[in-house]
């Protein structure tokens, strides 16, 4: 099967919890943390960005509400902040209780077909000082 990615972009790729997919193209990918540890999904969702520094695709790390803090704690880490494009800003926290709520209105509106990932940047936290973000 032929891919558009380099390698080792494609093992990142695989160890990623979820993919919004397009056809074949990647508009989202989730890092679902409640059992293990939230350094590794961030690690893997850095490594994402710097195989490809180039790709525009939103990220997020799901996790239980009780787990927001440590999020934060482990974003702003200085191997995710002093990139080029700090982790902060290109990963947003989504909580399982807004998720829940969020899916929950889509599928009484029947609104699913029509979905982007967009609309969850109005869900997402992120833990970023930067107005840009």
């Amino acid at each position: 099967m032929a891919t558009q990615f380099n390698d080792a972009t494609q093992r990142t790729i695989e160890l990623i919890d979820v993919l919004w997919l397009k056809e074949n193209s990647i508009l989202a990918a989730f890092e679902v943390e409640c059992t293990t540890s939230v350094y590794s999904g961030l690690l893997r969702m850095s490594d994402l960005l710097a195989l490809q520094p180039n790709l525009d695709i939103k990220l997020y790390l799901v996790a239980p509400d009780e787990r927001r803090d440590k999020v934060e704690v482990e974003i702003r880490r200085p191997s995710f902040d002093f990139r080029q494009k700090p982790l902060a800003r290109a990963c947003g926290f989504l909580s399982f209780s807004q998720l829940m709520e969020k899916v929950e209105g889509i599928r009484r509106l029947s609104l699913s077909s029509s979905l982007n990932p967009n609309f969850l940047d109005k869900v997402a936290e992120y833990f970023t000082d930067d107005p840009e973000a």
